[in-house]
């Protein structure tokens, strides 16, 4: 039943409010389940390289560190992609950026498959970084603005955990797959499912409607996007409104990101994520290679960096429901510091595997948990007129986070560090996440409406 305060004399809609007043429906479960796709994908790709790397130094007859550029291209990429994405979805669509960034990096990993070369591999490895840095962002966004407030954190971030199953099950098919079929049948199957998925986002994927509203596109676009949830009540609607129309008055994207209003908390969590990415993409790059130095098989690293990834599938539904009933900033500052005491212990367990793997398992769930739940509590932090830009920034940011934590390792190993010294490092960017997100909790922490 309609209340009066989603339908007033008026005949005006708060879109907002009506999405938190009913169940959530199977348009909405299905908005969930493209998203986690793209996001599934988007892990996918962005852990090849990682896992291609051992064959791909003995295939070619090149060192590791002549990998460097291979594995920071495509997360320059993702800056760039990020960065631009997110002002373009506000100001055109997140569906239309969601299905063009799809298909870019669908495109792109299909041309690296076939790289004859480093300097081919870099360019289209940065080509590929495009698409996958614009569609996270955007899938994050659009999916907060079909979920009620109640669910928020669990949705989103059970949505993104789909981000760490990519990663995963591109460790588990890589032991398959490269032994069998050589490193480019990771690349091939990272093309093929994107293509496939862009054609089903066209048909099946909706524009936000809190979009829709704000962009001035109408009410019957309006209607259309709701109508699937509560066709009766979307029908006696004359229009739409969100809160925030009343609150943020600027069509500029970056002055409601750097506003009074938010431009700490913007730095806050652009510096958590930074930090979390530093400690992720270190041991995404190189923790199988890390591995094998210290006498692993092939396949026992491959698996052990699943585990890891598997670890933030584990947790990130935990950490999305504890954020909706307890303090989120504290809920995720908690989890970035037990990331860094496991990491600390994993350094010091390389000699049993059982152990090894245990650890490296707990802390993927912490480490990935945590950056999960981050663009979540971004989603609920931005009003819609910036939510993407607001987004997409913190993750284009970080993606500086991933370069350095990539680099770091290749500079490390170079320099003769051990296993054990590199993951001992890692306690202080863990360290600085757990800060700077429970500071962001105490300077700025009020949600928009």
């Amino acid at each position: 039943m309609t209340s009066s305060a989603q339908l007033p004399a008026t005949g005006t809609l708060d879109v907002q409010s009506f999405i938190n007043a009913q169940p959530l429906s199977r348009y909405q479960w299905r908005i969930v389940l493209l998203c986690f796709l793209i996001v599934f994908l988007d892990g996918l790709d962005t852990a090849a390289m990682g896992f291609i790397a051992p064959a791909l130094t003995q295939d070619w007859g090149i060192d590791r560190a002549s990998l460097g550029p291979v594995m920071s291209a495509a997360l320059i990429g993702m800056v760039f992609g990020a960065l631009g994405s997110g002002p373009l979805a506000d100001r055109f669509g997140r569906k239309l950026v969601l299905v063009g960034a799809v298909f870019l990096f669908g495109l792109f990993s299909l041309l690296s498959a076939y790289s004859g070369n480093v300097e081919q591999l870099v360019l289209l490895r940065f080509l590929t970084g495009l698409g996958l840095g614009a569609a996270m962002p955007n899938a994050t966004t659009l999916l907060s603005e079909y979920t009620p407030e109640r669910l928020k954190s669990l949705l989103v971030t059970s949505m993104f955990c789909g981000f760490n199953l990519g990663m995963a099950c591109g460790g588990f098919v890589s032991a398959k797959l490269i032994p069998a079929f050589g490193w480019h049948s990771l690349l091939l199957l990272g093309c093929l499912l994107p293509l496939l998925l862009a054609l089903v986002l066209l048909v099946w994927l909706p524009e936000s409607a809190r979009f829709l509203v704000v962009r001035n596109r109408g009410a019957d676009k309006v209607r259309k996007v709701l109508a699937p949830i509560a066709p009766a009540q979307v029908a006696l609607a004359g229009d739409f409104s969100v809160p925030e129309q009343n609150i943020v008055q600027s069509r500029n994207v970056l002055k409601v990101v750097f506003s009074g209003a938010y431009s700490a908390g913007t730095l806050l969590l652009w510096l958590t994520y930074f930090m979390g990415l530093v400690i992720v993409y270190l041991l995404t790059s190189w923790l199988p290679t890390l591995m094998r130095d210290g006498g692993a098989s092939m396949e026992q690293a491959a698996f052990i960096g699943a585990l890891f990834q598997f670890g933030g599938v584990l947790s990130a539904v935990g950490v999305g429901w504890a954020m909706d009933r307890y303090n989120p900033h504290k809920v995720i500052g908690c989890f970035y510091l037990l990331a860094g005491v496991f990491a600390y212990c994993v350094g010091q367990s390389l000699g049993e595997v059982t152990l090894l793997a245990t650890l490296v398992l707990l802390a993927g769930m912490c480490i990935n948990g945590a950056q999960s739940a981050m663009p979540s509590l971004a989603a609920r932090f931005y009003p819609t007129q910036g939510r993407a830009t607001g987004v997409s920034w913190m993750l284009g940011i970080g993606r500086f986070g991933a370069i350095l934590g990539a680099w770091a390792g290749a500079t490390l190993l170079g320099l003769g560090w051990n296993f054990e010294q590199v993951l001992t490092a890692l306690v202080v960017p863990a360290a600085i996440a757990s800060v700077a997100v429970v500071i962001k909790g105490l300077v700025s922490h009020a949600d928009a409406t």
